[in-house]
C-alpha cells in the first residue's frame, strides 16, 4: 500500500507540474481571433507550441473548426475532415509532436486564408545567446604632452642681427696703380732740409739755375789755357 500511495503521489505531482508548465494559445490573439481578417500564418510563426499545450479557438457561429490532413489543408477540402468542432469555442490539446492542420468548414473561408498549421515540439528549442563581437578599444592618439613640440624658427630680430657695414668705395688715388706717392710738404727755400736720413733726392742744381762762383773760375781758367796754347802755336810757326 505504501508503494501504491508513493506512485500515486508522484503521478499527481507530475500532472500538476505538467499543467503548470503547459501553455494555452488563443488563436489569433491578442490582435485577432479565428476569423477571415486575422493573418493566422504570421501569428503561428510567432508562437512556440510544445507537447502539453492547448489551442483555444474563439469564433462566431458562422465559423467552425475542422482538423484535416495535409493534402486537404492545401486544397481546402472539407469532406474528409479528421474532426469537426463548432459552438463558438474549441479547445484542442497538443498531446504529441508533429504538425497538425486546421481549416474553417464554411464555404470559401479556407480559400480566403482562414486556415492554421501548427508544429508541436517536444521541448522548447534552446536559442544560444547572441555572440557579441569583441569590443575593440579605440587607439587613442598620443597626448600633446608626449608628442614632441616643434617650435617655429623665429626670424632674427633687428637688434640681434649682425650689423654689416657697407663697403666704402676706394678712392681714385688708391685705385691708380702708377700714381706717384705723395711727397712730403715742401720746405721753404730759406731752410732746406739737408739731413742725411732724408730719403728724398734733392738735386744740387737745375739747368735753369745760375752758375756758381766755382764754375766761373773753371771757365776762366779753361779759356786762359786755350788762349795760351794758341799763342804758343803761333810763336813756333
Amino acid at each position: 500500500m505504501a508503494m501504491v500511495r508513493l506512485l500515486m503521489s508522484l503521478a499527481t505531482i507530475a500532472i500538476l507540474f505538467g499543467s503548470t508548465m503547459a501553455a494555452n494559445h488563443t488563436v489569433g490573439a491578442p490582435q485577432g481571433r479565428w476569423d477571415q481578417s486575422t493573418d493566422l500564418t504570421t501569428w503561428a510563426a510567432s508562437e512556440t507550441f510544445l507537447v502539453g499545450d492547448s489551442l483555444i479557438f474563439v469564433y462566431t457561429p458562422n465559423h467552425d473548426v475542422l482538423e484535416v490532413r495535409k493534402s486537404d489543408y492545401d486544397s481546402c477540402q472539407t469532406t474528409n475532415a479528421i474532426s469537426t468542432n463548432g459552438g463558438g469555442m474549441t479547445i484542442i490539446s497538443l498531446s504529441s509532436t508533429g504538425k497538425r492542420y486546421f481549416i474553417c468548414g464554411t464555404g470559401g473561408h479556407c480559400a480566403s486564408g482562414m486556415k492554421l498549421e501548427v508544429n508541436t515540439l517536444a521541448t522548447a528549442p534552446v536559442v544560444p545567446p547572441p555572440i557579441s563581437p569583441p569590443v575593440k578599444s579605440p587607439v587613442s592618439a598620443p597626448s600633446p604632452k608626449i608628442s614632441p613640440k616643434i617650435s617655429p624658427v623665429s626670424a632674427p630680430s633687428p637688434k640681434n642681427a649682425p650689423k654689416i657695414s657697407p663697403v666704402s668705395a676706394p678712392s681714385p688715388k688708391s685705385l691708380a696703380p702708377n700714381a706717384p706717392k705723395s711727397s712730403p710738404p715742401a720746405t721753404s727755400p730759406e731752410t732746406p732740409s739737408l739731413s742725411p736720413s732724408s730719403t728724398d733726392f734733392v738735386p744740387t742744381s737745375s739747368p735753369s739755375s745760375s752758375p756758381s762762383s766755382a764754375d766761373k773760375i773753371s771757365v776762366i781758367a779753361s779759356s786762359n789755357l786755350g788762349f795760351g796754347l794758341v799763342i804758343m802755336m803761333l810763336f813756333f810757326m
